[in-house]
């Protein structure tokens, strides 16, 4: 007789809020997810419930009397750091919330209105990601286990010894699989806050992308290290995370348009972007070439007025890219400019606004080239291979760009495109370049 294997007990979500509409609304998103929901009408009563009840994850509002969420979300990373926490907040206040992502280390920000997909599919990744911790957690117990046991083991015995030392050998790899997942799921995070800030953007949408990948072609081509194309890509997809606290209107024009009070205000937001990631030690690279990315070679720029070569090359490639997307979007002037006008434009400034060698690497990189669609192979989804390089861009159904031309598909970016063809139910076909195919 088989022996039948329990299925693990459901998620568990504490929802606070001082609304109780907004929880009723909660509760019914949640409900046919199978998760096990409990609810409190104020921080104080979520601490209670914490105090007697096992949380998996918590969605918390800002705003409520007594105790805010970023005051809760704080007393909750101090004696619950393990249980996963989502700000749920209803005003733009950049203030606050970059005061309860630091203070409460909240894994995500929600905006309301929420769209009801949005917010299951953020709290769904969530819990998968703690639980990767919990079980990289788990391999690291049962990897210093094994250790001890290898300690009172006979020296004599030889053979013991292999046997053990292989099955350890078992457990590193799947603790350092562990790791690179999390690693993963950083970049990922990083992608999909930069894709949920554009939402906002209208025909600004995707424009985050396509800097970093400019911006990361152009630190290949000035023979950048891989760190330095890493910070300068992530630089990229939140280059614009200042503007977090714009309204819709200032969204809506391009810069000239501006009044004074608004100009002054989008002045200010490569400063507030890098003020935002300070706090995390791993993206500090990335904070300061978004603080530098509006300098000017000729000292003319914000918001510290460096000159030439002091400004960091990570933010002059930053600026070049920016703007020639820029200026095709219609965010830096009245009307939309074709690629060739872009560059155009791009080269008067030439050694005024930009520098000379980033300029003349981007004029090179976009003479060059490219290879041939024709000659590229067309590979179905399931059939993708690491080391393979597409070809063609890679597009979602709505027309944004998910993965650009002359990329190399890594393990992770393999499972990642076949389960995203998986839950879209698509067939994807993709051009790969022939000479990465494996023979």
């Amino acid at each position: 007789m088989t022996e039948q294997i329990p299925a693990a007990a459901p998620a568990t979500l504490l929802l606070v809020d001082d609304e109780p509409s907004i929880l009723s609304a909660l509760r019914r998103l949640f409900r046919p997810c199978g998760y096990r929901i409990l609810t409190a009408e104020s921080g104080a009563a979520g601490l209670e419930l914490l105090g007697h009840e096992d949380v998996d994850l918590i969605i918390s509002d800002m705003r409520m009397p007594e105790m805010d969420g970023a005051q809760f979300l704080e007393r909750v990373r101090a004696e619950w750091p393990r249980v996963v926490r989502i700000l749920l907040t209803g005003y733009a206040d950049i203030t606050s919330t970059v005061n309860a992502i630091n203070k409460g280390e909240i894994y995500r920000y929600i905006s309301k209105p929420w769209d009801d997909n949005d917010i299951v599919l953020i709290v769904r990744d969530a819990l998968e990601r703690q639980r990767l911790q919990r079980e990289n957690t788990r391999l690291l117990a049962l990897t210093q286990s094994q250790n001890e046991e290898l300690k009172v083991l006979n020296s004599g015995l030889e053979a013991r010894v292999r046997e053990r030392t292989v099955e350890l050998e078992q457990v590193n790899g799947f603790l350092n699989l562990a790791n690179d997942t999390l690693k993963q799921s950083f970049l990922v995070s990083i992608k999909v806050f930069s894709s949920l800030m554009e939402l906002r953007e209208g025909s600004a949408g995707g424009h985050a992308r396509r800097v970093a990948d400019l911006s990361r072609k152009l630190a290949i081509k000035l023979a950048l290290d891989a760190r330095e194309q890493q910070d300068i890509f992530i630089a990229g997809l939140l280059h614009d995370i200042g503007k977090i606290g714009f309204s819709d209107a200032m969204f809506a024009k391009p810069v000239p348009k501006l009044n004074g009070e608004e100009l002054g205000r989008y002045r200010k937001h490569s400063l507030a972007g890098a003020n935002a990631l300070m706090p995390l030690a791993d993206l500090k690279p990335a904070a300061d070439l978004i603080r530098a990315h509006h300098e000017r070679f000729d000292g003319q720029g914000f918001p510290d007025g460096i000159v030439g070569l002091g400004i960091p090359l990570g933010a002059r490639i930053l600026a070049v890219a920016n703007d020639y997307d820029g200026l095709q979007i219609g965010t830096l002037s009245e009307r939309r400019f074709s690629p060739e006008e872009a560059k155009s434009l791009l080269l008067k400034s030439r050694g005024k606004r930009y520098c000379p060698v980033v300029i003349d690497a981007l004029v090179d990189l976009l003479g060059a080239p490219r290879e041939d669609p024709g000659d590229a192979l067309r590979v179905p989804v399931d059939q993708l291979k690491v080391g393979m390089v597409l070809a063609r861009d890679l597009m979602a159904r709505d027309g944004t760009l998910l993965l650009a031309a002359d990329y190399l598909l890594e393990a992770n970016l393999v499972r990642e495109i076949q389960t995203y063809a998986q839950r879209e139910s698509l067939s994807l076909v993709l051009h790969i370049r022939r000479d990465s195919a494996p023979h």
